[in-house]
């Protein structure tokens, strides 16, 4: 069978798309999904998103790997889904759509999504890092000397070390550069190396600086290695609400191939 397929990157975070509304797809082909993802022998991307039919909202999102598994919530991939319905004609700049971790809200402004993430309201805090869910389990932390940190190396150790362990968690490094900026590095698990961008990476981080009081903004910048995001949010007694990550998401290409 033929595939049509397209990919979209936002902030480097990339990503295949295929509409599958008519349900021509199977979806228990990890082993495929692996292949198409793998950037040396298929088209190459950090994760597989299929758009599809939902009854109760415009589409479904339906999220994989790099490794082929479903996985939990991608921000940036979120982004790129609703750029990707606009650009086939099922919204026109606001949408709900459904995945994994529930209902989304989103818009799209010149080219710019904003996408609405699930509230906030448990935060771990140890010594040297927090523990947070944005839709994926996230470990954030802060170091110093960013653009030297060896993300990979580092971000594996903790990824599959305890308390994580089997189920693993997301890792980011961040580095404070000024009240309302942070650059961040991610080591993503499912891709099991660092990504150039994470969009539930970074709104952990904004909401983590923010629980910690290295930031007192409810609107915070994060500088990515694939470019900069948005986070915004309303904080009270009861934790993080209307929390949106905002940024750019681009179609790259089109293409066929045989699923």
């Amino acid at each position: 069978m033929n595939m049509t397929f397209y990919k979209y990157q936002g902030t480097g975070n990339d990503f295949v798309i295929v509409d599958n509304r008519l349900n021509t797809i199977d979806k228990s082909n990890t082993k495929r999904i692996a292949e198409i993802c793998d950037r040396r022998f298929g088209v190459g991307a950090d994760g597989f998103i299929l758009l599809e039919n939902d009854d109760n909202t415009d589409f479904k999102m339906v999220y994989y790997n790099a490794d082929g598994n479903e996985s939990s919530m991608c921000g940036n991939g979120g982004r790129c889904i609703v750029a990707f319905a606009k650009f086939l004609g099922i919204i026109e700049n606001e949408t709900e759509f459904i995945a994994i971790d529930g209902l989304h809200s989103a818009k799209v402004d010149n080219g710019i999504v904003h996408l609405q993430m699930q509230d906030v309201s448990k935060i771990e805090s140890y010594k040297d890092h927090q523990f947070l869910d944005t839709g994926s389990p996230h470990h954030v932390e802060l170091v110093s000397d960013i653009s030297n940190f060896e993300v990979k190396l580092k971000g594996a150790k903790i990824r599959y070390g305890a308390p994580y362990n089997e189920a693993g968690s997301n890792v980011n490094f961040v580095e404070q550069i000024s009240d309302d900026n942070f650059a961040v590095r991610t080591y993503e698990r499912g891709v099991e190396d660092e990504t150039l961008s994470c969009g539930t990476g970074v709104t952990a981080v904004a909401i983590a600086m923010h629980k910690t009081g290295k930031t007192l903004n409810e609107k915070v910048k994060l500088k990515t290695q694939g470019g900069s995001l948005n986070v915004m949010f309303n904080f009270d007694d009861s934790g993080y609400s209307n929390i949106w990550l905002i940024g750019p998401a681009e179609q790259v290409f089109k293409g066929e191939m045989t699923w």
